[in-house]
């Protein structure tokens, strides 16, 4: 009598995961889910979440257009002795290297391979006609082959392991305190600008603290001539130095890496490898110097350069200095441009035309197109008192079915408070695992601001609304700011304001969550106080109770967005008459749709 075979089944898990970093995290929760529910020990959890997330990102990051729709699908299997993960992308594919080396300093990419490839076993890489598969496997701590094999492993390749992982580990540290140095010098730099108005002290401070950042040792920076021919020289911190204007050639004819950069809007770089010619001005600061020329640009017009070096002997500039260089140039580019403005005001009293550049340049902050999520209608509106206002908006895509609506009011007006709006909004960006968490992101941007706002004696006030439109639940969390209005035909006005204090005033402030379900055919206003603040000709305010008349006679009408703005608009210039604007105006209002006006609306965001 034959014996039955013995089958042992595999437990596994699959999914499909969009092209999109903001996926990726849910389904490597449900892998660590899946893995935990076997029984896999926690360290071996943790080594395969991180591969699996930094796989993902890659698959992301690298997929060519033409392969952003397509799904990257993921399967996991796990047996009593390893753990294997696959991965199949679509991506333009890579060779896999037979040994992965830690990547130099002045790389970006290369890190997330090394991290795989120093926490998993065994990673193979095949291409095909379809994509690519990564497969990475782990043996499981807890096997008793594994520990057989483990203590076979020779102790000086572990130390090596270690070695390397703890020197990512400290370069990313590095990179990250970098990080918090750039955004208090610029915060500090640009309070004292606003104080001043010194461009030129401005400018030296500013650069003076990129050389402590990025341990350099010297600068040059030269800025364009009024009839954009020649780079003068501006600041550099070598007393002495001789330095003549440089003429701006068309690439290809450049004598120095000043002009070189300047034509080819590109980053020049100089070491002892490619060392600057002997006729070069910047031959002076040594012939073994290394460093880096950067063009400063605004808006793809060249304003100046800006020249890091580092004396003979000394380390190359890392990618994470690099990338600190173009963030100070960056924010020299906005400064000078401001510059320009003031002098051709001074030049040609043209007033009025100085205050429309400074606008659009504010604007420019503001989003172009706003999402416009299925079955509903988005439109923002923003009208600014002076110059360059403080108030701001934005609108953030979580995923295909949420969003995150963001409304700001910095203190004050003018460059100071459109600085701060600037500023606010990166940092808000900047944070997106914190999008659906509105009370946790306020919190972390209020440690972020809180110091170079107290300087200033200054505070902004915020609200933020995460909008989940298959659950149809709404996360609001404030700092201050004005309540939201939330209403229907069928359904009582609500004003909703979460406690929580304006961004600036206490170091840990905590704020509070406030979640809301929408109901039909819903209607949201989010706006700063400039709204209700509004004043006619005889100093009366528009008020909060006309915003709760306007709001309520509206959520009975068959609108949409657009169409509501417009009224609303229109409802404050009536009233205001031909008083000029107090404080600047800002709301964005959320319609939803009724099912006549959805018949021809996608199933999802149209950016």
């Amino acid at each position: 009598m034959i014996d039955s075979p013995v089958i042992t089944l595999t437990p596994q898990l699959r999914a499909s995961i969009a092209c999109n970093l903001a996926h990726v995290r849910p389904v490597a929760q449900k892998l660590r889910e899946f893995l935990g529910d076997q029984g896999v020990p926690e360290e071996d959890l943790m080594s395969c979440e991180l591969a699996f997330v930094e796989a993902c990102n890659n698959a992301v990051l690298y997929a060519p257009q033409k392969a952003e729709s397509l799904p990257i699908d993921v399967s996991a299997r796990c047996s009593d002795g390893q753990i294997e993960i696959a991965i199949h992308d679509h991506t333009t594919g890579f060779k896999l290297p037979a040994i992965v080396a830690l990547p130099r300093n002045e790389n970006e990419s290369g890190r997330g391979l090394f991290i795989i490839r120093s926490i998993m076993d065994e990673i193979t890489y095949t291409p095909d006609a379809c994509g690519n598969t990564m497969v990475m496997i782990k043996r499981r701590s807890d096997s008793l082959t594994t520990q057989a094999h483990f203590s076979r492993e020779k102790t000086e390749d572990y130390s090596r392991k270690l070695a390397e992982s703890e020197q990512v580990i400290s370069e990313m540290a590095e990179e990250l305190s970098s990080c918090y140095e750039t955004l208090s010098t610029i915060f500090r730099c640009g309070a004292e600008l606003g104080k001043t108005n010194n461009v030129i002290t401005f400018a030296t401070s500013l650069c003076n603290d990129l050389l402590q950042i990025t341990e350099s040792d010297w600068y040059v920076l030269r800025i364009i001539s009024e009839e954009r021919t020649r780079l003068i020289p501006f600041a550099t911190s070598v007393p002495g130095a001789k330095l003549e204007p440089l003429f701006v050639p068309s690439p290809g004819k450049a004598t120095t890496v000043e002009m070189q950069a300047a034509a080819t809007r590109r980053d020049v770089w100089f070491n002892t490898e490619q060392p600057v010619s002997q006729s070069d001005p910047l031959h002076q600061f040594g012939s073994e110097s290394i460093g880096l020329v950067h063009p400063i640009l605004f808006a793809d017009n060249l304003t100046g350069t800006l020249t890091v070096g580092k004396s003979a002997g000394r380390s190359r500039f890392t990618a994470a200095q690099a990338n600190i260089v173009h963030t100070f140039a960056d924010f020299l580019a906005i400064q000078f441009v401001n510059t320009q403005l003031q002098e051709e005001q001074l030049k040609h009293k043209l007033v009025s035309r100085e205050l429309e550049i400074a606008k659009s340049i504010q604007r420019a902050l503001l989003p172009k197109t706003l999402p416009q999520p299925c079955g509903f209608g988005l439109a923002g509106y923003c009208e600014f008192a002076q110059t360059v206002g403080g108030d701001f908006y934005d609108v953030v895509p979580v995923s295909d079915n949420s969003l995150l609506l963001i409304i700001a009011d910095v203190m004050g007006k003018g460059i100071p408070a459109a600085m701060f709006a600037a500023i606010l909004r990166s940092v808000l960006r900047a944070a997106p695992e914190l999008n659906q968490q509105p009370a946790a992101l306020l919190q972390r941007v209020n440690r972020l601001l809180y110091e170079e706002l107290s300087e200033v004696e200054m505070f902004i006030t915020a609200q933020l609304a995460f909008l989940d439109f298959e659950k149809r639940e709404l996360i609001v969390a404030s700092a201050g700011h004005c309540p939201i209005l939330l209403g229907s035909p069928t359904s009582q006005l609500k004003a909703i304001s979460p406690d929580g204090i304006p961004l600036g005033i206490l170091p840990d402030a905590n704020y509070e969550t406030h979640i809301e379900q929408l109901p039909r055919d819903a209607r949201l206003l989010l706006y700063t106080d400039g709204l209700t603040d509004a004043r006619n000709i005889s100093g009366s305010f528009f008020s909060e109770e006309r915003l709760l008349i306007w709001f309520k006679s509206v959520s009975t009408e068959d609108k949409t967005a657009e169409e509501l703005k417009l009224s609303l608009a229109d409802a404050v210039h009536q009233f205001q008459g031909e008083a000029a604007p107090f404080d600047d105006q800002t709301f964005l209002i959320l319609a939803e749709q009724n099912s006549a006006r959805r018949r021809n609306v996608p199933e999802n965001f149209s950016r």
